[in-house]
Order: C-alpha cells, then sequence, then structure tokens
C-alpha cells in the first residue's frame, strides 16, 4: 500500500525527480575516475612508487566490483531511500579520508571504500523504475543513464582543471561536500521503496547463480554492452597517449578533449524513446554498427587522421555505448520488480568486467602496435557484439525489448 501510494504521488513529479537521480548518479559515479588523470601528483604524495602507483585507481575499481555484488541487492531488500542514503554518508566518508590521508595504507583503504560505496548510483537507476509505467521506462532510464555517463566523461576533466587551480586533495574534498548536498536533496524528494521480498541478505546472494542461469535475456543483453564497454575503455585508455604523443596536447587540452565526449550522453533520451516504441532492435544494430565504423574512421592512416575526425568518432562512440546501454537496461528491467536490483547487479557486474578488460587492452594495444591495433580492436568488439546479436532468436525476445515498426 505504501509504494502505491508513493507511485501515485511521484507520478506527478516525475520529470524533477528523474532530474535530480539523473544528476546524483553521475555525481556519484564520478568518485570512480577523479584519481586516474592525477595518479602522477596522488602518488609521490602520499609515499607510493611509480610501479604501484596504478594501485591508486585499481582499488577503486575492485571496490566498485565488490560493491556492485554485495551492496546493489540490498535494494530488493531493504528499504530504497535508507539504503540510497546510507551509501552517500559512506561515500562522503572515505572522500574526506582520501582528501586528508597522508600515507598510503590510508589513501588505497579510502580508495578501495569510495569505489564500494560509489556503487550506490546502481541502487538509484532500477529505483525509478518502479515508479514510472511501463510505457515511459525507457526515457525515464535514458535520462538516468544519461546524467551517469556525463558524470564519467566529466569527472576526469573535473579533476584536472580542479587540481590545476587548487590541489588535487581538493579534489576529492569538493566531491564529498557534492555527496552530502546531494544526500540532502534525496532525503527530501526521494520516496520511499520498501521491497516485497522476505528473504534474508544470504539468499539474496545465493539467488544470483540461479538469476542468471533463469534470465536468458540478461546474460545476452550483458555480452553485448560488455563488448561495447570493453572499446569504451579501451578508446579512453589509448586515446590519451596518443593525443599526447601525436598532437601535444597537454592534460589542460585533454580535459578539454573529454568535454567533447560528453556530448555523446545526449543520445540516452532518444534511445530510452527508441526502445519506449519498440525498435530495441535496431537502434542495438546501429549502435554497435555505429561503434565499429567510427573506430575505423580513426584508423585511416597516419597522415589521414586528424583531430576533427577523432572528436566525431568520440561523440560516435559515446553515443553508441549510451544507447545500448539504455536499451538493455530498459530490457532487463521488464523482470520481475522484486529481482531487479539483483538483475541490475549481475548486468553492471558483468559490463565492468568489460570495462576493466578494455583499460588493459587499451595499454597492451597502443605500445604493441600504436593507434592502428588500438583502433582495429575497438572494431573487432563491435562487430563481434553485431555477430552475438545476430544470433539472438527473434521468437525468445522479451516483448519490452520490441522490434522496428
Amino acid at each position: 500500500m505504501e509504494n502505491t501510494v508513493a507511485a501515485a504521488a511521484v507520478r506527478q513529479a516525475a520529470p524533477a525527480l528523474v532530474l535530480t537521480l539523473a544528476i546524483a548518479t553521475g555525481a556519484i559515479v564520478g568518485n570512480l575516475y577523479y584519481a586516474q588523470p592525477l595518479v602522477a601528483k596522488i602518488a609521490p604524495a602520499i609515499g607510493i612508487g611509480p610501479d604501484l602507483a596504478g594501485a591508486i585507481v585499481s582499488l577503486t575499481q575492485i571496490g566498485y566490483g565488490l560493491g556492485l555484488i554485495l551492496l546493489v541487492p540490498l535494494a530488493d531488500l531493504v528499504e530504497n531511500k535508507v539504503l540510497a542514503l546510507a551509501t552517500l554518508v559512506c561515500a562522503a566518508a572515505s572522500l574526506l579520508l582520501a582528501a586528508g590521508a597522508q600515507g598510503a595504507v590510508a589513501f588505497l583503504f579510502a580508495s578501495l571504500a569510495i569505489g564500494i560505496f560509489s556503487a550506490g548510483a546502481q541502487i538509484l537507476v532500477p529505483f525509478i523504475t518502479h515508479f514510472v509505467p511501463p510505457e515511459r521506462r525507457g526515457r525515464a532510464v535514458g535520462l538516468v543513464m544519461a546524467g551517469l555517463i556525463t558524470g564519467i566523461m566529466l569527472a576526469r576533466p573535473a579533476a584536472l582543471f580542479v587540481a590545476a587551480y587548487l590541489d588535487w586533495r581538493a579534489v576529492f574534498l569538493a566531491s564529498a561536500m557534492l555527496m552530502i548536498g546531494i544526500g540532502a536533496v534525496l532525503w527530501r524528494m526521494m520516496p520511499r521503496y520498501q521491497p516485497s521480498g522476505t528473504s534474508h541478505y544470504g539468499a539474496v546472494l545465493a539467488s544470483l547463480p540461479g538469476l542468471v542461469r533463469n534470465t536468458p535475456i540478461l546474460r545476452r543483453r550483458a555480452l553485448y554492452q560488455m563488448l561495447l564497454f570493453c572499446a569504451f575503455n579501451l578508446f579512453w585508455t589509448a586515446a590519451p597517449l596518443m593525443l599526447t604523443e601525436r598532437f601535444g596536447m597537454s592534460d589542460y587540452a585533454i580535459g578539454l578533449f573529454a568535454l567533447a565526449g560528453a556530448g555523446g550522453a545526449l543520445a540516452a533520451p532518444l534511445a530510452g524513446r527508441l526502445a519506449d516504441h519498440g525498435h530495441g532492435r535496431m537502434a542495438t544494430y546501429g549502435a554497435m554498427a555505429a561503434l565499429a565504423l567510427a573506430f575505423l574512421a580513426t584508423a585511416l592512416g597516419e597522415h589521414i587522421l586528424s583531430l576533427l575526425v577523432l572528436i566525431v568518432a568520440t561523440l560516435v562512440i559515446d553515443a553508441a555505448v549510451q544507447t545500448n546501454q539504455i536499451v538493455s537496461q530498459r530490457t532487463i528491467f521488464s523482470t520481475a520488480p522484486a529481482v531487479r536490483a539483483r538483475i541490475n547487479a549481475l548486468y553492471m557486474t558483468t559490463v565492468f568486467i568489460g570495462g576493466a578488460l578494455g583499460s588493459l587492452m587499451g595499454t597492451l594495444t597502443y605500445h604493441a602496435g600504436g593507434w592502428m591495433l588500438t583502433a582495429a580492436t575497438g572494431a573487432v568488439l563491435g562487430i563481434a557484439g553485431l555477430v552475438a546479436f545476430a544470433t539472438e532468436r527473434l521468437e525468445h525476445r522479451p516483448p519490452d525489448e520490441g522490434g522496428p515498426r
């Protein structure tokens, strides 16, 4: 009864709530990326040598993976507003610890904790689906995910700009204050949602393998997005190296280049509308093909490659990844409300693994064969997604995914 009353109230203020959740998810997930462009400044300040500097970023990513599996499924068990606010408080505390850390142990512990509690962003994504009708679900998810991807794209340049004018510690301090501010807004705006499940935490975790086994569309959609997110991270790991080497860009200029890539987030609302109108399959094919073609366009040759080509390709790659993400999440959220948080946790964990592999492949391919090998690898990932999607049996696709009309 409480959830029904809340849903009716939310429909009256749905646009404001969706916008608030979009901003919140973007700000929260940005915590994962602030340290990436600042490793060279952070490592010597906390007593970490160059050989171990990568642990600063790796521990945050590992923490996020742990949060996806151990924290996000709680949204099927615990009242969602309480859970979301608790993760924000813990994220703020972790960021404050990072800002004030004087030694490696304290900072690395804070990095792990930042990753764990930043997984709270994935509590908010399925949350909104409980309060919007199915025919508007794609648009709502699209807007929230536009905020999330914007947060990812803006985090690196924001960190570079703040650190350039103040200090790297100011980046973490500012984010901690932002988490507290977002928590205050959500405390006032976010409706309560008590899941109907009566299981205990151990049973919720134990159910995860069965959900993977018994939900073919989850396996399919997670695979597609894993391939595309692998290509996304491949690009954004190798591109700064290439921009520095070929165009002589400074950190500040690379930050501006990354801002251009954030324009790909504008594809999210359109992707949501396409999915809502039954064009999910067409959007998926288009996203994978566009990603492969964009990578191929950047591989035209040493003398043909220009900054304009790169900027356009960046927009296309980001829009393609975002489009497939929206269609995929709308599709998997057609599952029963009682398991949506767990379904999202499993989906995002798989996607996260793809992203981690892409980051590794970015440096390996660029150092082994330059940008040509990196671009070719990205194109192959897009083509692999197309081949995998083509094997999906049309008669078994979920009604929510639809097809071209």
